[in-house]
């Protein structure tokens, strides 16, 4: 048989617990009541009604000040901690109130480097805002934007394709594996992204055009995916000239394979958007003029 027993716990108003604080920090109920702008004898009633509640005398008159009890020492040690925790919750609580959060969205190979670098120091300047980074595809970072998921997003796109902050030329370029390349194999193999997704359709586009059979041979929507398959073997593709590898060998237009120029990487934002996130831009912009896309 389990028996429920109900206890009577006293609760420790904080506002009594302040007066009683502050009166032996003063030593004095004159000095405390100017101290939290209150009268003597309202003090006194406060402390005299934590008496009450602790069930116990907390302070003494001396000859020439006031000093607590014993009971009033070990009250006065978790009163200090209450009131301490209570002015840190408000102090958080206000925090947050006044935070921004931006919400930003860039393709994967933008996830890190110079890009988290940038946001760190932006971070610096601006304490107050509370930075939500997604990364992936394009095509699924411009949905969300489109969705109203995100408030500031870096894209590839095709040239003039959507109006734009910023934009500069995305620098392609076609790779193979260093080790095992697949460039002599007919049908050619292709390792590219999903449907929609980026340099696909100029992949076989371009195949087209020379006249080579090809196949699809791996598709993947992760760009470290497309590296590996490349470096492995598993095909040629196309990737931003920052992704590419050292295990990876670059194909030029001697080999028939002439630079992919349609594309290019944009800051989009909207008219509306708050002056946090047109300074953020302002910073990717640098960011992105500095690494010369």
């Amino acid at each position: 048989m389990v028996v429920s027993v109900k206890l009577n716990r006293a609760l420790f108003d904080l506002d009594l617990l302040r007066a009683v604080v502050m009166v032996a920090d003063c030593c004095s109920f004159t000095a405390a009541a100017t101290r939290l702008h209150s009268t003597q004898s309202t003090i006194s009633q406060k402390v005299q009604r934590l008496e009450e509640i602790a069930g116990h005398r907390l302070l003494v008159r001396g000859n020439r000040n006031i000093q607590p009890t014993d009971a009033g020492e070990i009250l006065l040690g978790y009163a200090r901690r209450m009131l301490a925790l209570n002015d840190e919750m408000q102090e958080a609580l206000s925090g947050a109130a006044v935070a921004v959060t931006v919400r930003l969205g860039v393709p994967e190979d933008f996830a890190a480097g110079p890009t988290t670098d940038m946001l760190a120091a932006f971070n610096r300047q601006h304490p107050e805002v509370k930075l939500e980074v997604t990364s992936g595809l394009s095509r699924d970072v411009s949905d969300k934007y489109d969705n109203g998921e995100l408030d500031l997003v870096l894209v590839k796109q095709r040239r003039n394709s959507r109006e734009t902050v910023a934009s500069w030329p995305e620098k392609l370029r076609w790779i193979d594996s260093a080790r095992n390349p697949s460039i002599d194999q007919d049908p050619i193999p292709l390792v590219v992204f999903p449907p929609r997704g980026l340099y696909r359709d100029d992949m076989i586009h371009a195949m087209e055009r020379l006249g080579r059979r090809w196949r699809i041979s791996f598709t993947t929507s992760s760009l470290s995916g497309v590296q590996a398959a490349v470096a492995d073997g598993l095909g040629i593709s196309i990737l931003p000239a920052r992704a590419v590898t050292l295990e990876h060998v670059v194909l030029s237009d001697r080999q028939g394979f002439a630079p992919i120029d349609t594309m290019d990487i944009a800051l989009i934002h909207r008219p509306t958007a708050d002056p946090l996130v047109k300074d953020l831009t302002a910073a990717f912009s640098a960011m992105l003029e500095k690494e010369r896309l």
